[in-house]
């Protein structure tokens, strides 16, 4: 079957941007571009992928895994040309509760589910409805995230000795940190202020230096040449393994896949989030259009690979995918090249990791947390609206001491409230009146100018803008208002484009009281698809009589009423239904 004119079909919706560029003649120039982007990409992913392995309660290897295969499979079969896939700072927490509670095998297998789910998305094409997640439930959820890494890396930057594991709810944890403070190790606050230093120092005069990988670089030399007593890779976790894994499947059963599916559904969630939210960076850095749907089955296929390597969640990267694109990269192979790289570092400098101090990658993520914070656009949103601070400030909390899909279902949910209520009120009635009905002084409105009079046996209303069930209330209240008892009824709908059964409901009903009253209803202006919900809910002949224009409705009232015709009009608004659904002059 072919699509249709103007519609993209199933196979174009899902074809990765790698096969899109391989068959625009991929040049030598254009791998020359990818390459120096991909290396750039892996030094700055080299030290963050550990770091952020190490955040989230697992081994640092097991970071490189995940940016190693899951970061090939999203460039190799995605739907953006400069995505780069791999962990994110936003996945800390999630990660690191899912280990607390269901250990590094259920994490494993979370992931493998999330896969499965973000697959699923993709190819019901539910990409496009993820985009609909409000600006500010986006900025609180991710402000919340950087207080939460921030506060996770407390104990590494000042080398506090601490008994069991450390609590992942804020408040316990704060606690237990300053319960610890008398154990402050002064050589690992002077690493870590010392990798700050680099960082901070080469991103103001060398931008374009990879700052982190020379702080993580020059941290170590700092820690070893002067034998300072911190924390290091290998004298926690023994080392980052000079190999790389087998594949291998989690163990499954109906039990264990229950009880982690809570944390794959948020993985799958916040996965498609932040992919597609990274993929927009992208476009808007580069121009280009990345395929939504096509993205979530890359990533979905990504993270079950990353899971049959032992790796987490993977996802779309926003500071390493804008790196690739400020290091030139053109095509997906950027991404590939900058996996491969990644494996080869593994390979050769394992053994040299093992010397990298955690003060220092704390530092790192440190830094991480204060860009992921968003702090202009916390401050602006604040400052828009009632609305916007609410649902900002909601998110952002919940998300600190209760729960990340939680702060999201909740600013999303308040959010959508706002917006309702916000449409309830676009929608206007408008209702014609004669002199007469002015003339007692009741109410201030302006008769009709023109040419016609409008006949008091004839109730005339215009109803515009998305009729639906948050305004049906309101205009209900407005439609019933009626001075007199007229004897028929004109409800023009020209002006209404969306209208849901609801509304369609209250038409119906204002139909049922007319006939009961002798009185007739005509509709006009209606376009096919409000016609079809309108009769849907039982607005059909002979109950309500459909014309096409509001003239001819009008005309045929007169008519049916034995009244003499009257020349062409023109309304305008002179009645809207307020927040309290009265008519407002």
């Amino acid at each position: 079957m072919t699509a249709q004119l103007g519609t993209p079909s199933f196979v174009e919706l899902f074809t990765p941007k790698l096969v899109t560029v391989l068959r625009e003649r991929y040049r030598a120039a254009d791998f020359k571009a990818d390459f120096v982007a991909g290396l750039t990409v892996a030094i700055v992913a080299l030290p963050l992928s550990m770091a952020i392995a190490i955040a989230s309660g697992v081994p640092p290897e097991r970071g490189l895994y995940t940016a190693i295969v899951g970061g090939f499979i999203v460039s190799a079969l995605g739907g953006s040309r400069f995505q780069i896939g791999g962990p994110a700072g936003a996945f800390i927490v999630l990660v690191l509760a899912t280990v607390q509670q269901f250990g590094l095998e259920g994490l494993i297998l979370a992931t493998l589910i999330s896969g499965v789910m973000l697959m699923a998305i993709g190819f019901l094409r539910l990409g496009t409805f993820i985009k609909y997640i409000p600006y500010p439930v986006t900025v609180g959820f991710t402000a919340g995230i950087a207080v939460i890494i921030f506060s996770g890396e407390i104990r590494d930057l000042l080398g506090l000795q601490i008994e069991g594991q450390e609590p992942g709810p804020l408040v316990e944890k704060l606690g237990v940190l300053y319960a610890a403070l008398p154990s402050v190790n002064a050589s690992a606050v002077a690493v870590a202020l010392f990798s700050l230093a680099v960082i901070l120092l080469t991103r103001k005069y060398k931008p374009h230096w990879p700052g982190l990988l020379i702080a993580v670089a020059l941290g170590a030399l700092l820690a070893w040449g002067m034998a300072l007593p911190v924390e290091t890779i290998g004298s926690r976790f023994g080392g980052i393994p000079q190999a790389f894994p087998m594949p291998m499947l989690p163990t499954l059963s109906v039990g264990k896949v229950l009880e982690v599916l809570p944390s794959a559904v948020s993985f799958a969630l916040l996965g498609s989030i932040e992919s597609l939210l990274s993929a927009v960076v992208a476009d808007s850095m580069t121009g280009r259009r990345h395929r939504s749907n096509c993205e979530l089955v890359a990533q979905g296929v990504a993270n079950i690979g990353s899971a049959l390597f032992g790796g987490f969640c993977v996802t779309g990267t926003i500071a390493r995918t804008a790196t690739n694109v400020r290091a030139g990269g053109r095509t997906p192979i950027a991404g590939m090249t900058h996996s491969v790289l990644l494996l080869g570092f593994m390979l050769i400098a394992a053994p040299l990791m093992s010397y990298i101090p955690l003060a220092t990658l704390a530092a790192v993520l440190a830094v991480v947390a204060w860009n992921m914070a968003e702090k202009h656009e916390f401050a602006n949103l604040l400052r828009a609206s009632w609305s916007d601070a609410v649902v900002l400030m909601s998110t952002f909390l919940l998300v600190i001491f209760r729960d990340l899909t939680e702060g999201i279902v909740v600013g999303f949910s308040i959010s959508a409230l706002v917006f309702l209520h916000r449409m309830a009120q676009s929608v206007k009635v408008e209702r014609p009146m004669v002199e007469e009905d002015a003339a007692d002084g009741a109410s201030a409105r302006v008769p009709y100018e023109g040419k016609l009079a409008v006949d008091r046996d004839i109730a005339i209303y215009r109803i515009s803008g998305a009729f639906f069930f948050g305004a049906a209330a309101s205009v209900s209240a407005v439609l019933e208002r009626i001075g007199q008892s007229p004897r028929a009824y004109v409800i023009d709908l020209s002006e209404v484009f969306e209208l849901d059964s609801t509304a369609a409901a209250t038409i119906a009903s204002l139909a049922q009281r007319a006939e009961r009253q002798g009185a007739s209803v005509r509709i006009s202006g209606a376009s096919v698809a409000v016609r079809r919900i309108l009769l849907g809910q039982g607005a059909r002949p002979p109950l309500v009589i459909y014309e096409t224009s509001l003239t001819d409705a009008v005309a045929a009232a007169r008519a049916e009423l034995g009244h003499s015709p009257a020349p062409e009009m023109q309304p305008q608004d002179v009645s809207a239904p307020s927040a309290e659904g009265h008519a407002s002059p």
